[in-house]
This record gives C-alpha cells, sequence and structure tokens, in this order.
C-alpha cells in the first residue's frame, strides 16, 4: 500500500479530512500518549471511515511521524518569517531547537508519541522520515544564516544538521523514557551545536 501522507491531497475536502486525521491523532497522543493511538479511535475522532484513514496513513506510525512533520513545518514556517535572534550561528540555532525543545516538553504525552513513532519507523515510513528531515534541516539552516532569506544548505551543513537532528532526538528519547531530566536535552544540544558550528 502507497502512502499518501507525505503528499498534499488535491481537493480541499482531502485536505480538510487529512487536517482533522492528523489533528484528532495529535489530541489523542496529548492525552495518553502512544498507546492512545489507536487507528479506530483516530477515525472515530475525526469522523471518517477507518478504510479512508488506511488510505490516508497506512500505519499508527506513518500517521504520527507525518504529524511530526507538520508540527516541524508550523515551527519552521514560524521561524522563516524573520530573521533569528543571536549573534552568533550556535546562538540562533540554539534560539530555535530550545523553543522548539521547550514547546515539546510542554507535553510530556504528545512528545513521547511523536519520538517514539520517529524512533520506531522502518523502510516503509522512509518518504514521511525524509519529510520530517527536509523540515527540520530547513529551521536549523534558516537559524544559522541568522536571516529571513530561504536557501538550500550547503552539502556539509546538511551533514552537519543530520548529526544536530541526531542528537537532539536522542536526548528527546532520553527524556521523554525517563532516563534523563529535562535540561539535560538542552545541555547535550547545546554542546553538540557548539562543537559543530564552531
Amino acid at each position: 500500500m502507497v502512502s499518501t501522507a507525505t503528499k498534499t491531497p488535491g481537493s480541499s475536502a482531502q485536505r480538510e479530512r487529512r487536517r482533522r486525521i492528523l489533528a484528532a491523532a495529535l489530541a489523542l497522543a496529548d492525552e495518553g500518549g502512544f498507546d492512545a493511538v489507536q487507528m479506530r479511535e483516530v477515525a472515530d475522532r475525526a469522523g471518517v471511515a477507518l478504510g479512508t484513514l488506511y488510505r490516508y496513513f497506512p500505519s499508527k506510525i506513518h500517521l504520527l511521524v507525518s504529524a511530526l512533520g507538520d508540527r516541524f513545518e508550523r515551527a519552521e514556517e514560524q521561524t522563516r518569517s524573520r530573521p533569528v535572534p543571536g549573534k552568533t550561528a550556535p546562538d540562533r540555532v540554539m534560539r530555535v531547537l530550545g523553543g522548539t525543545t521547550k514547546a515539546l516538553q510542554e507535553q510530556p504525552r504528545l512528545t513521547e508519541a511523536l519520538t517514539r513513532a520517529f524512533m520506531f519507523a522502518d523502510a516503509s515510513v522512509t518518504d514521511e522520515i525524509h519529510d520530517v528531515g527536509m523540515k527540520l534541516t530547513a529551521m536549523i539552516t534558516h537559524a544559522i544564516d541568522g536571516t529571513d532569506v530561504a536557501r538550500e544548505p550547503t552539502e556539509e551543513e546538511a551533514a552537519i544538521v543530520r548529526v544536530i537532528s541526531d542528537v537532539w532526538l536522542s536526548a528527546l528519547m532520553g527524556w521523554v523514557t525517563g532516563r534523563t531530566p529535562a535540561e539535560d536535552v538542552t545541555r547535550s544540544m547545546d554542546v553538540a551545536v557548539r562543537l559543530l558550528l564552531r
């Protein structure tokens, strides 16, 4: 089955249906974490048939990783609309990632669900994972520049952003599983960012 999760549905009705599905999944995740997101419950809350839900998202993992991508897209749109404050690239990147981390930590069950889905994703979720990575790359590249001009990252910047993203997601996973305190997420990020962008 081919997922339409990373494709923008054609009609306004399809886009609205996708929006309702994602909103239902996020609400369930916010209430009870990863285990609370059950496909039948998502379909009921979104007001769609279960078969329709599976045409948009073949599995819970596809659904939650797509929801993570949507959240990063909104965050990237907000940061892209204006220059990021900060005197240096590490300062600006930490401003963006620190703010995003704080927002995620304010919704621990939701963050647990989205982070677990991302970590559990296998090769069938490649398109959705790539979409999340591209949005995160755009957000961090914008912060590195500190301007409101969008551009493609260089090869070296893309590699640096991948490492920063991996450290960030690993630190978030440590937090959602209770292995590390919240402040360690920011501390780990700060070390990685300053080492990679000096």
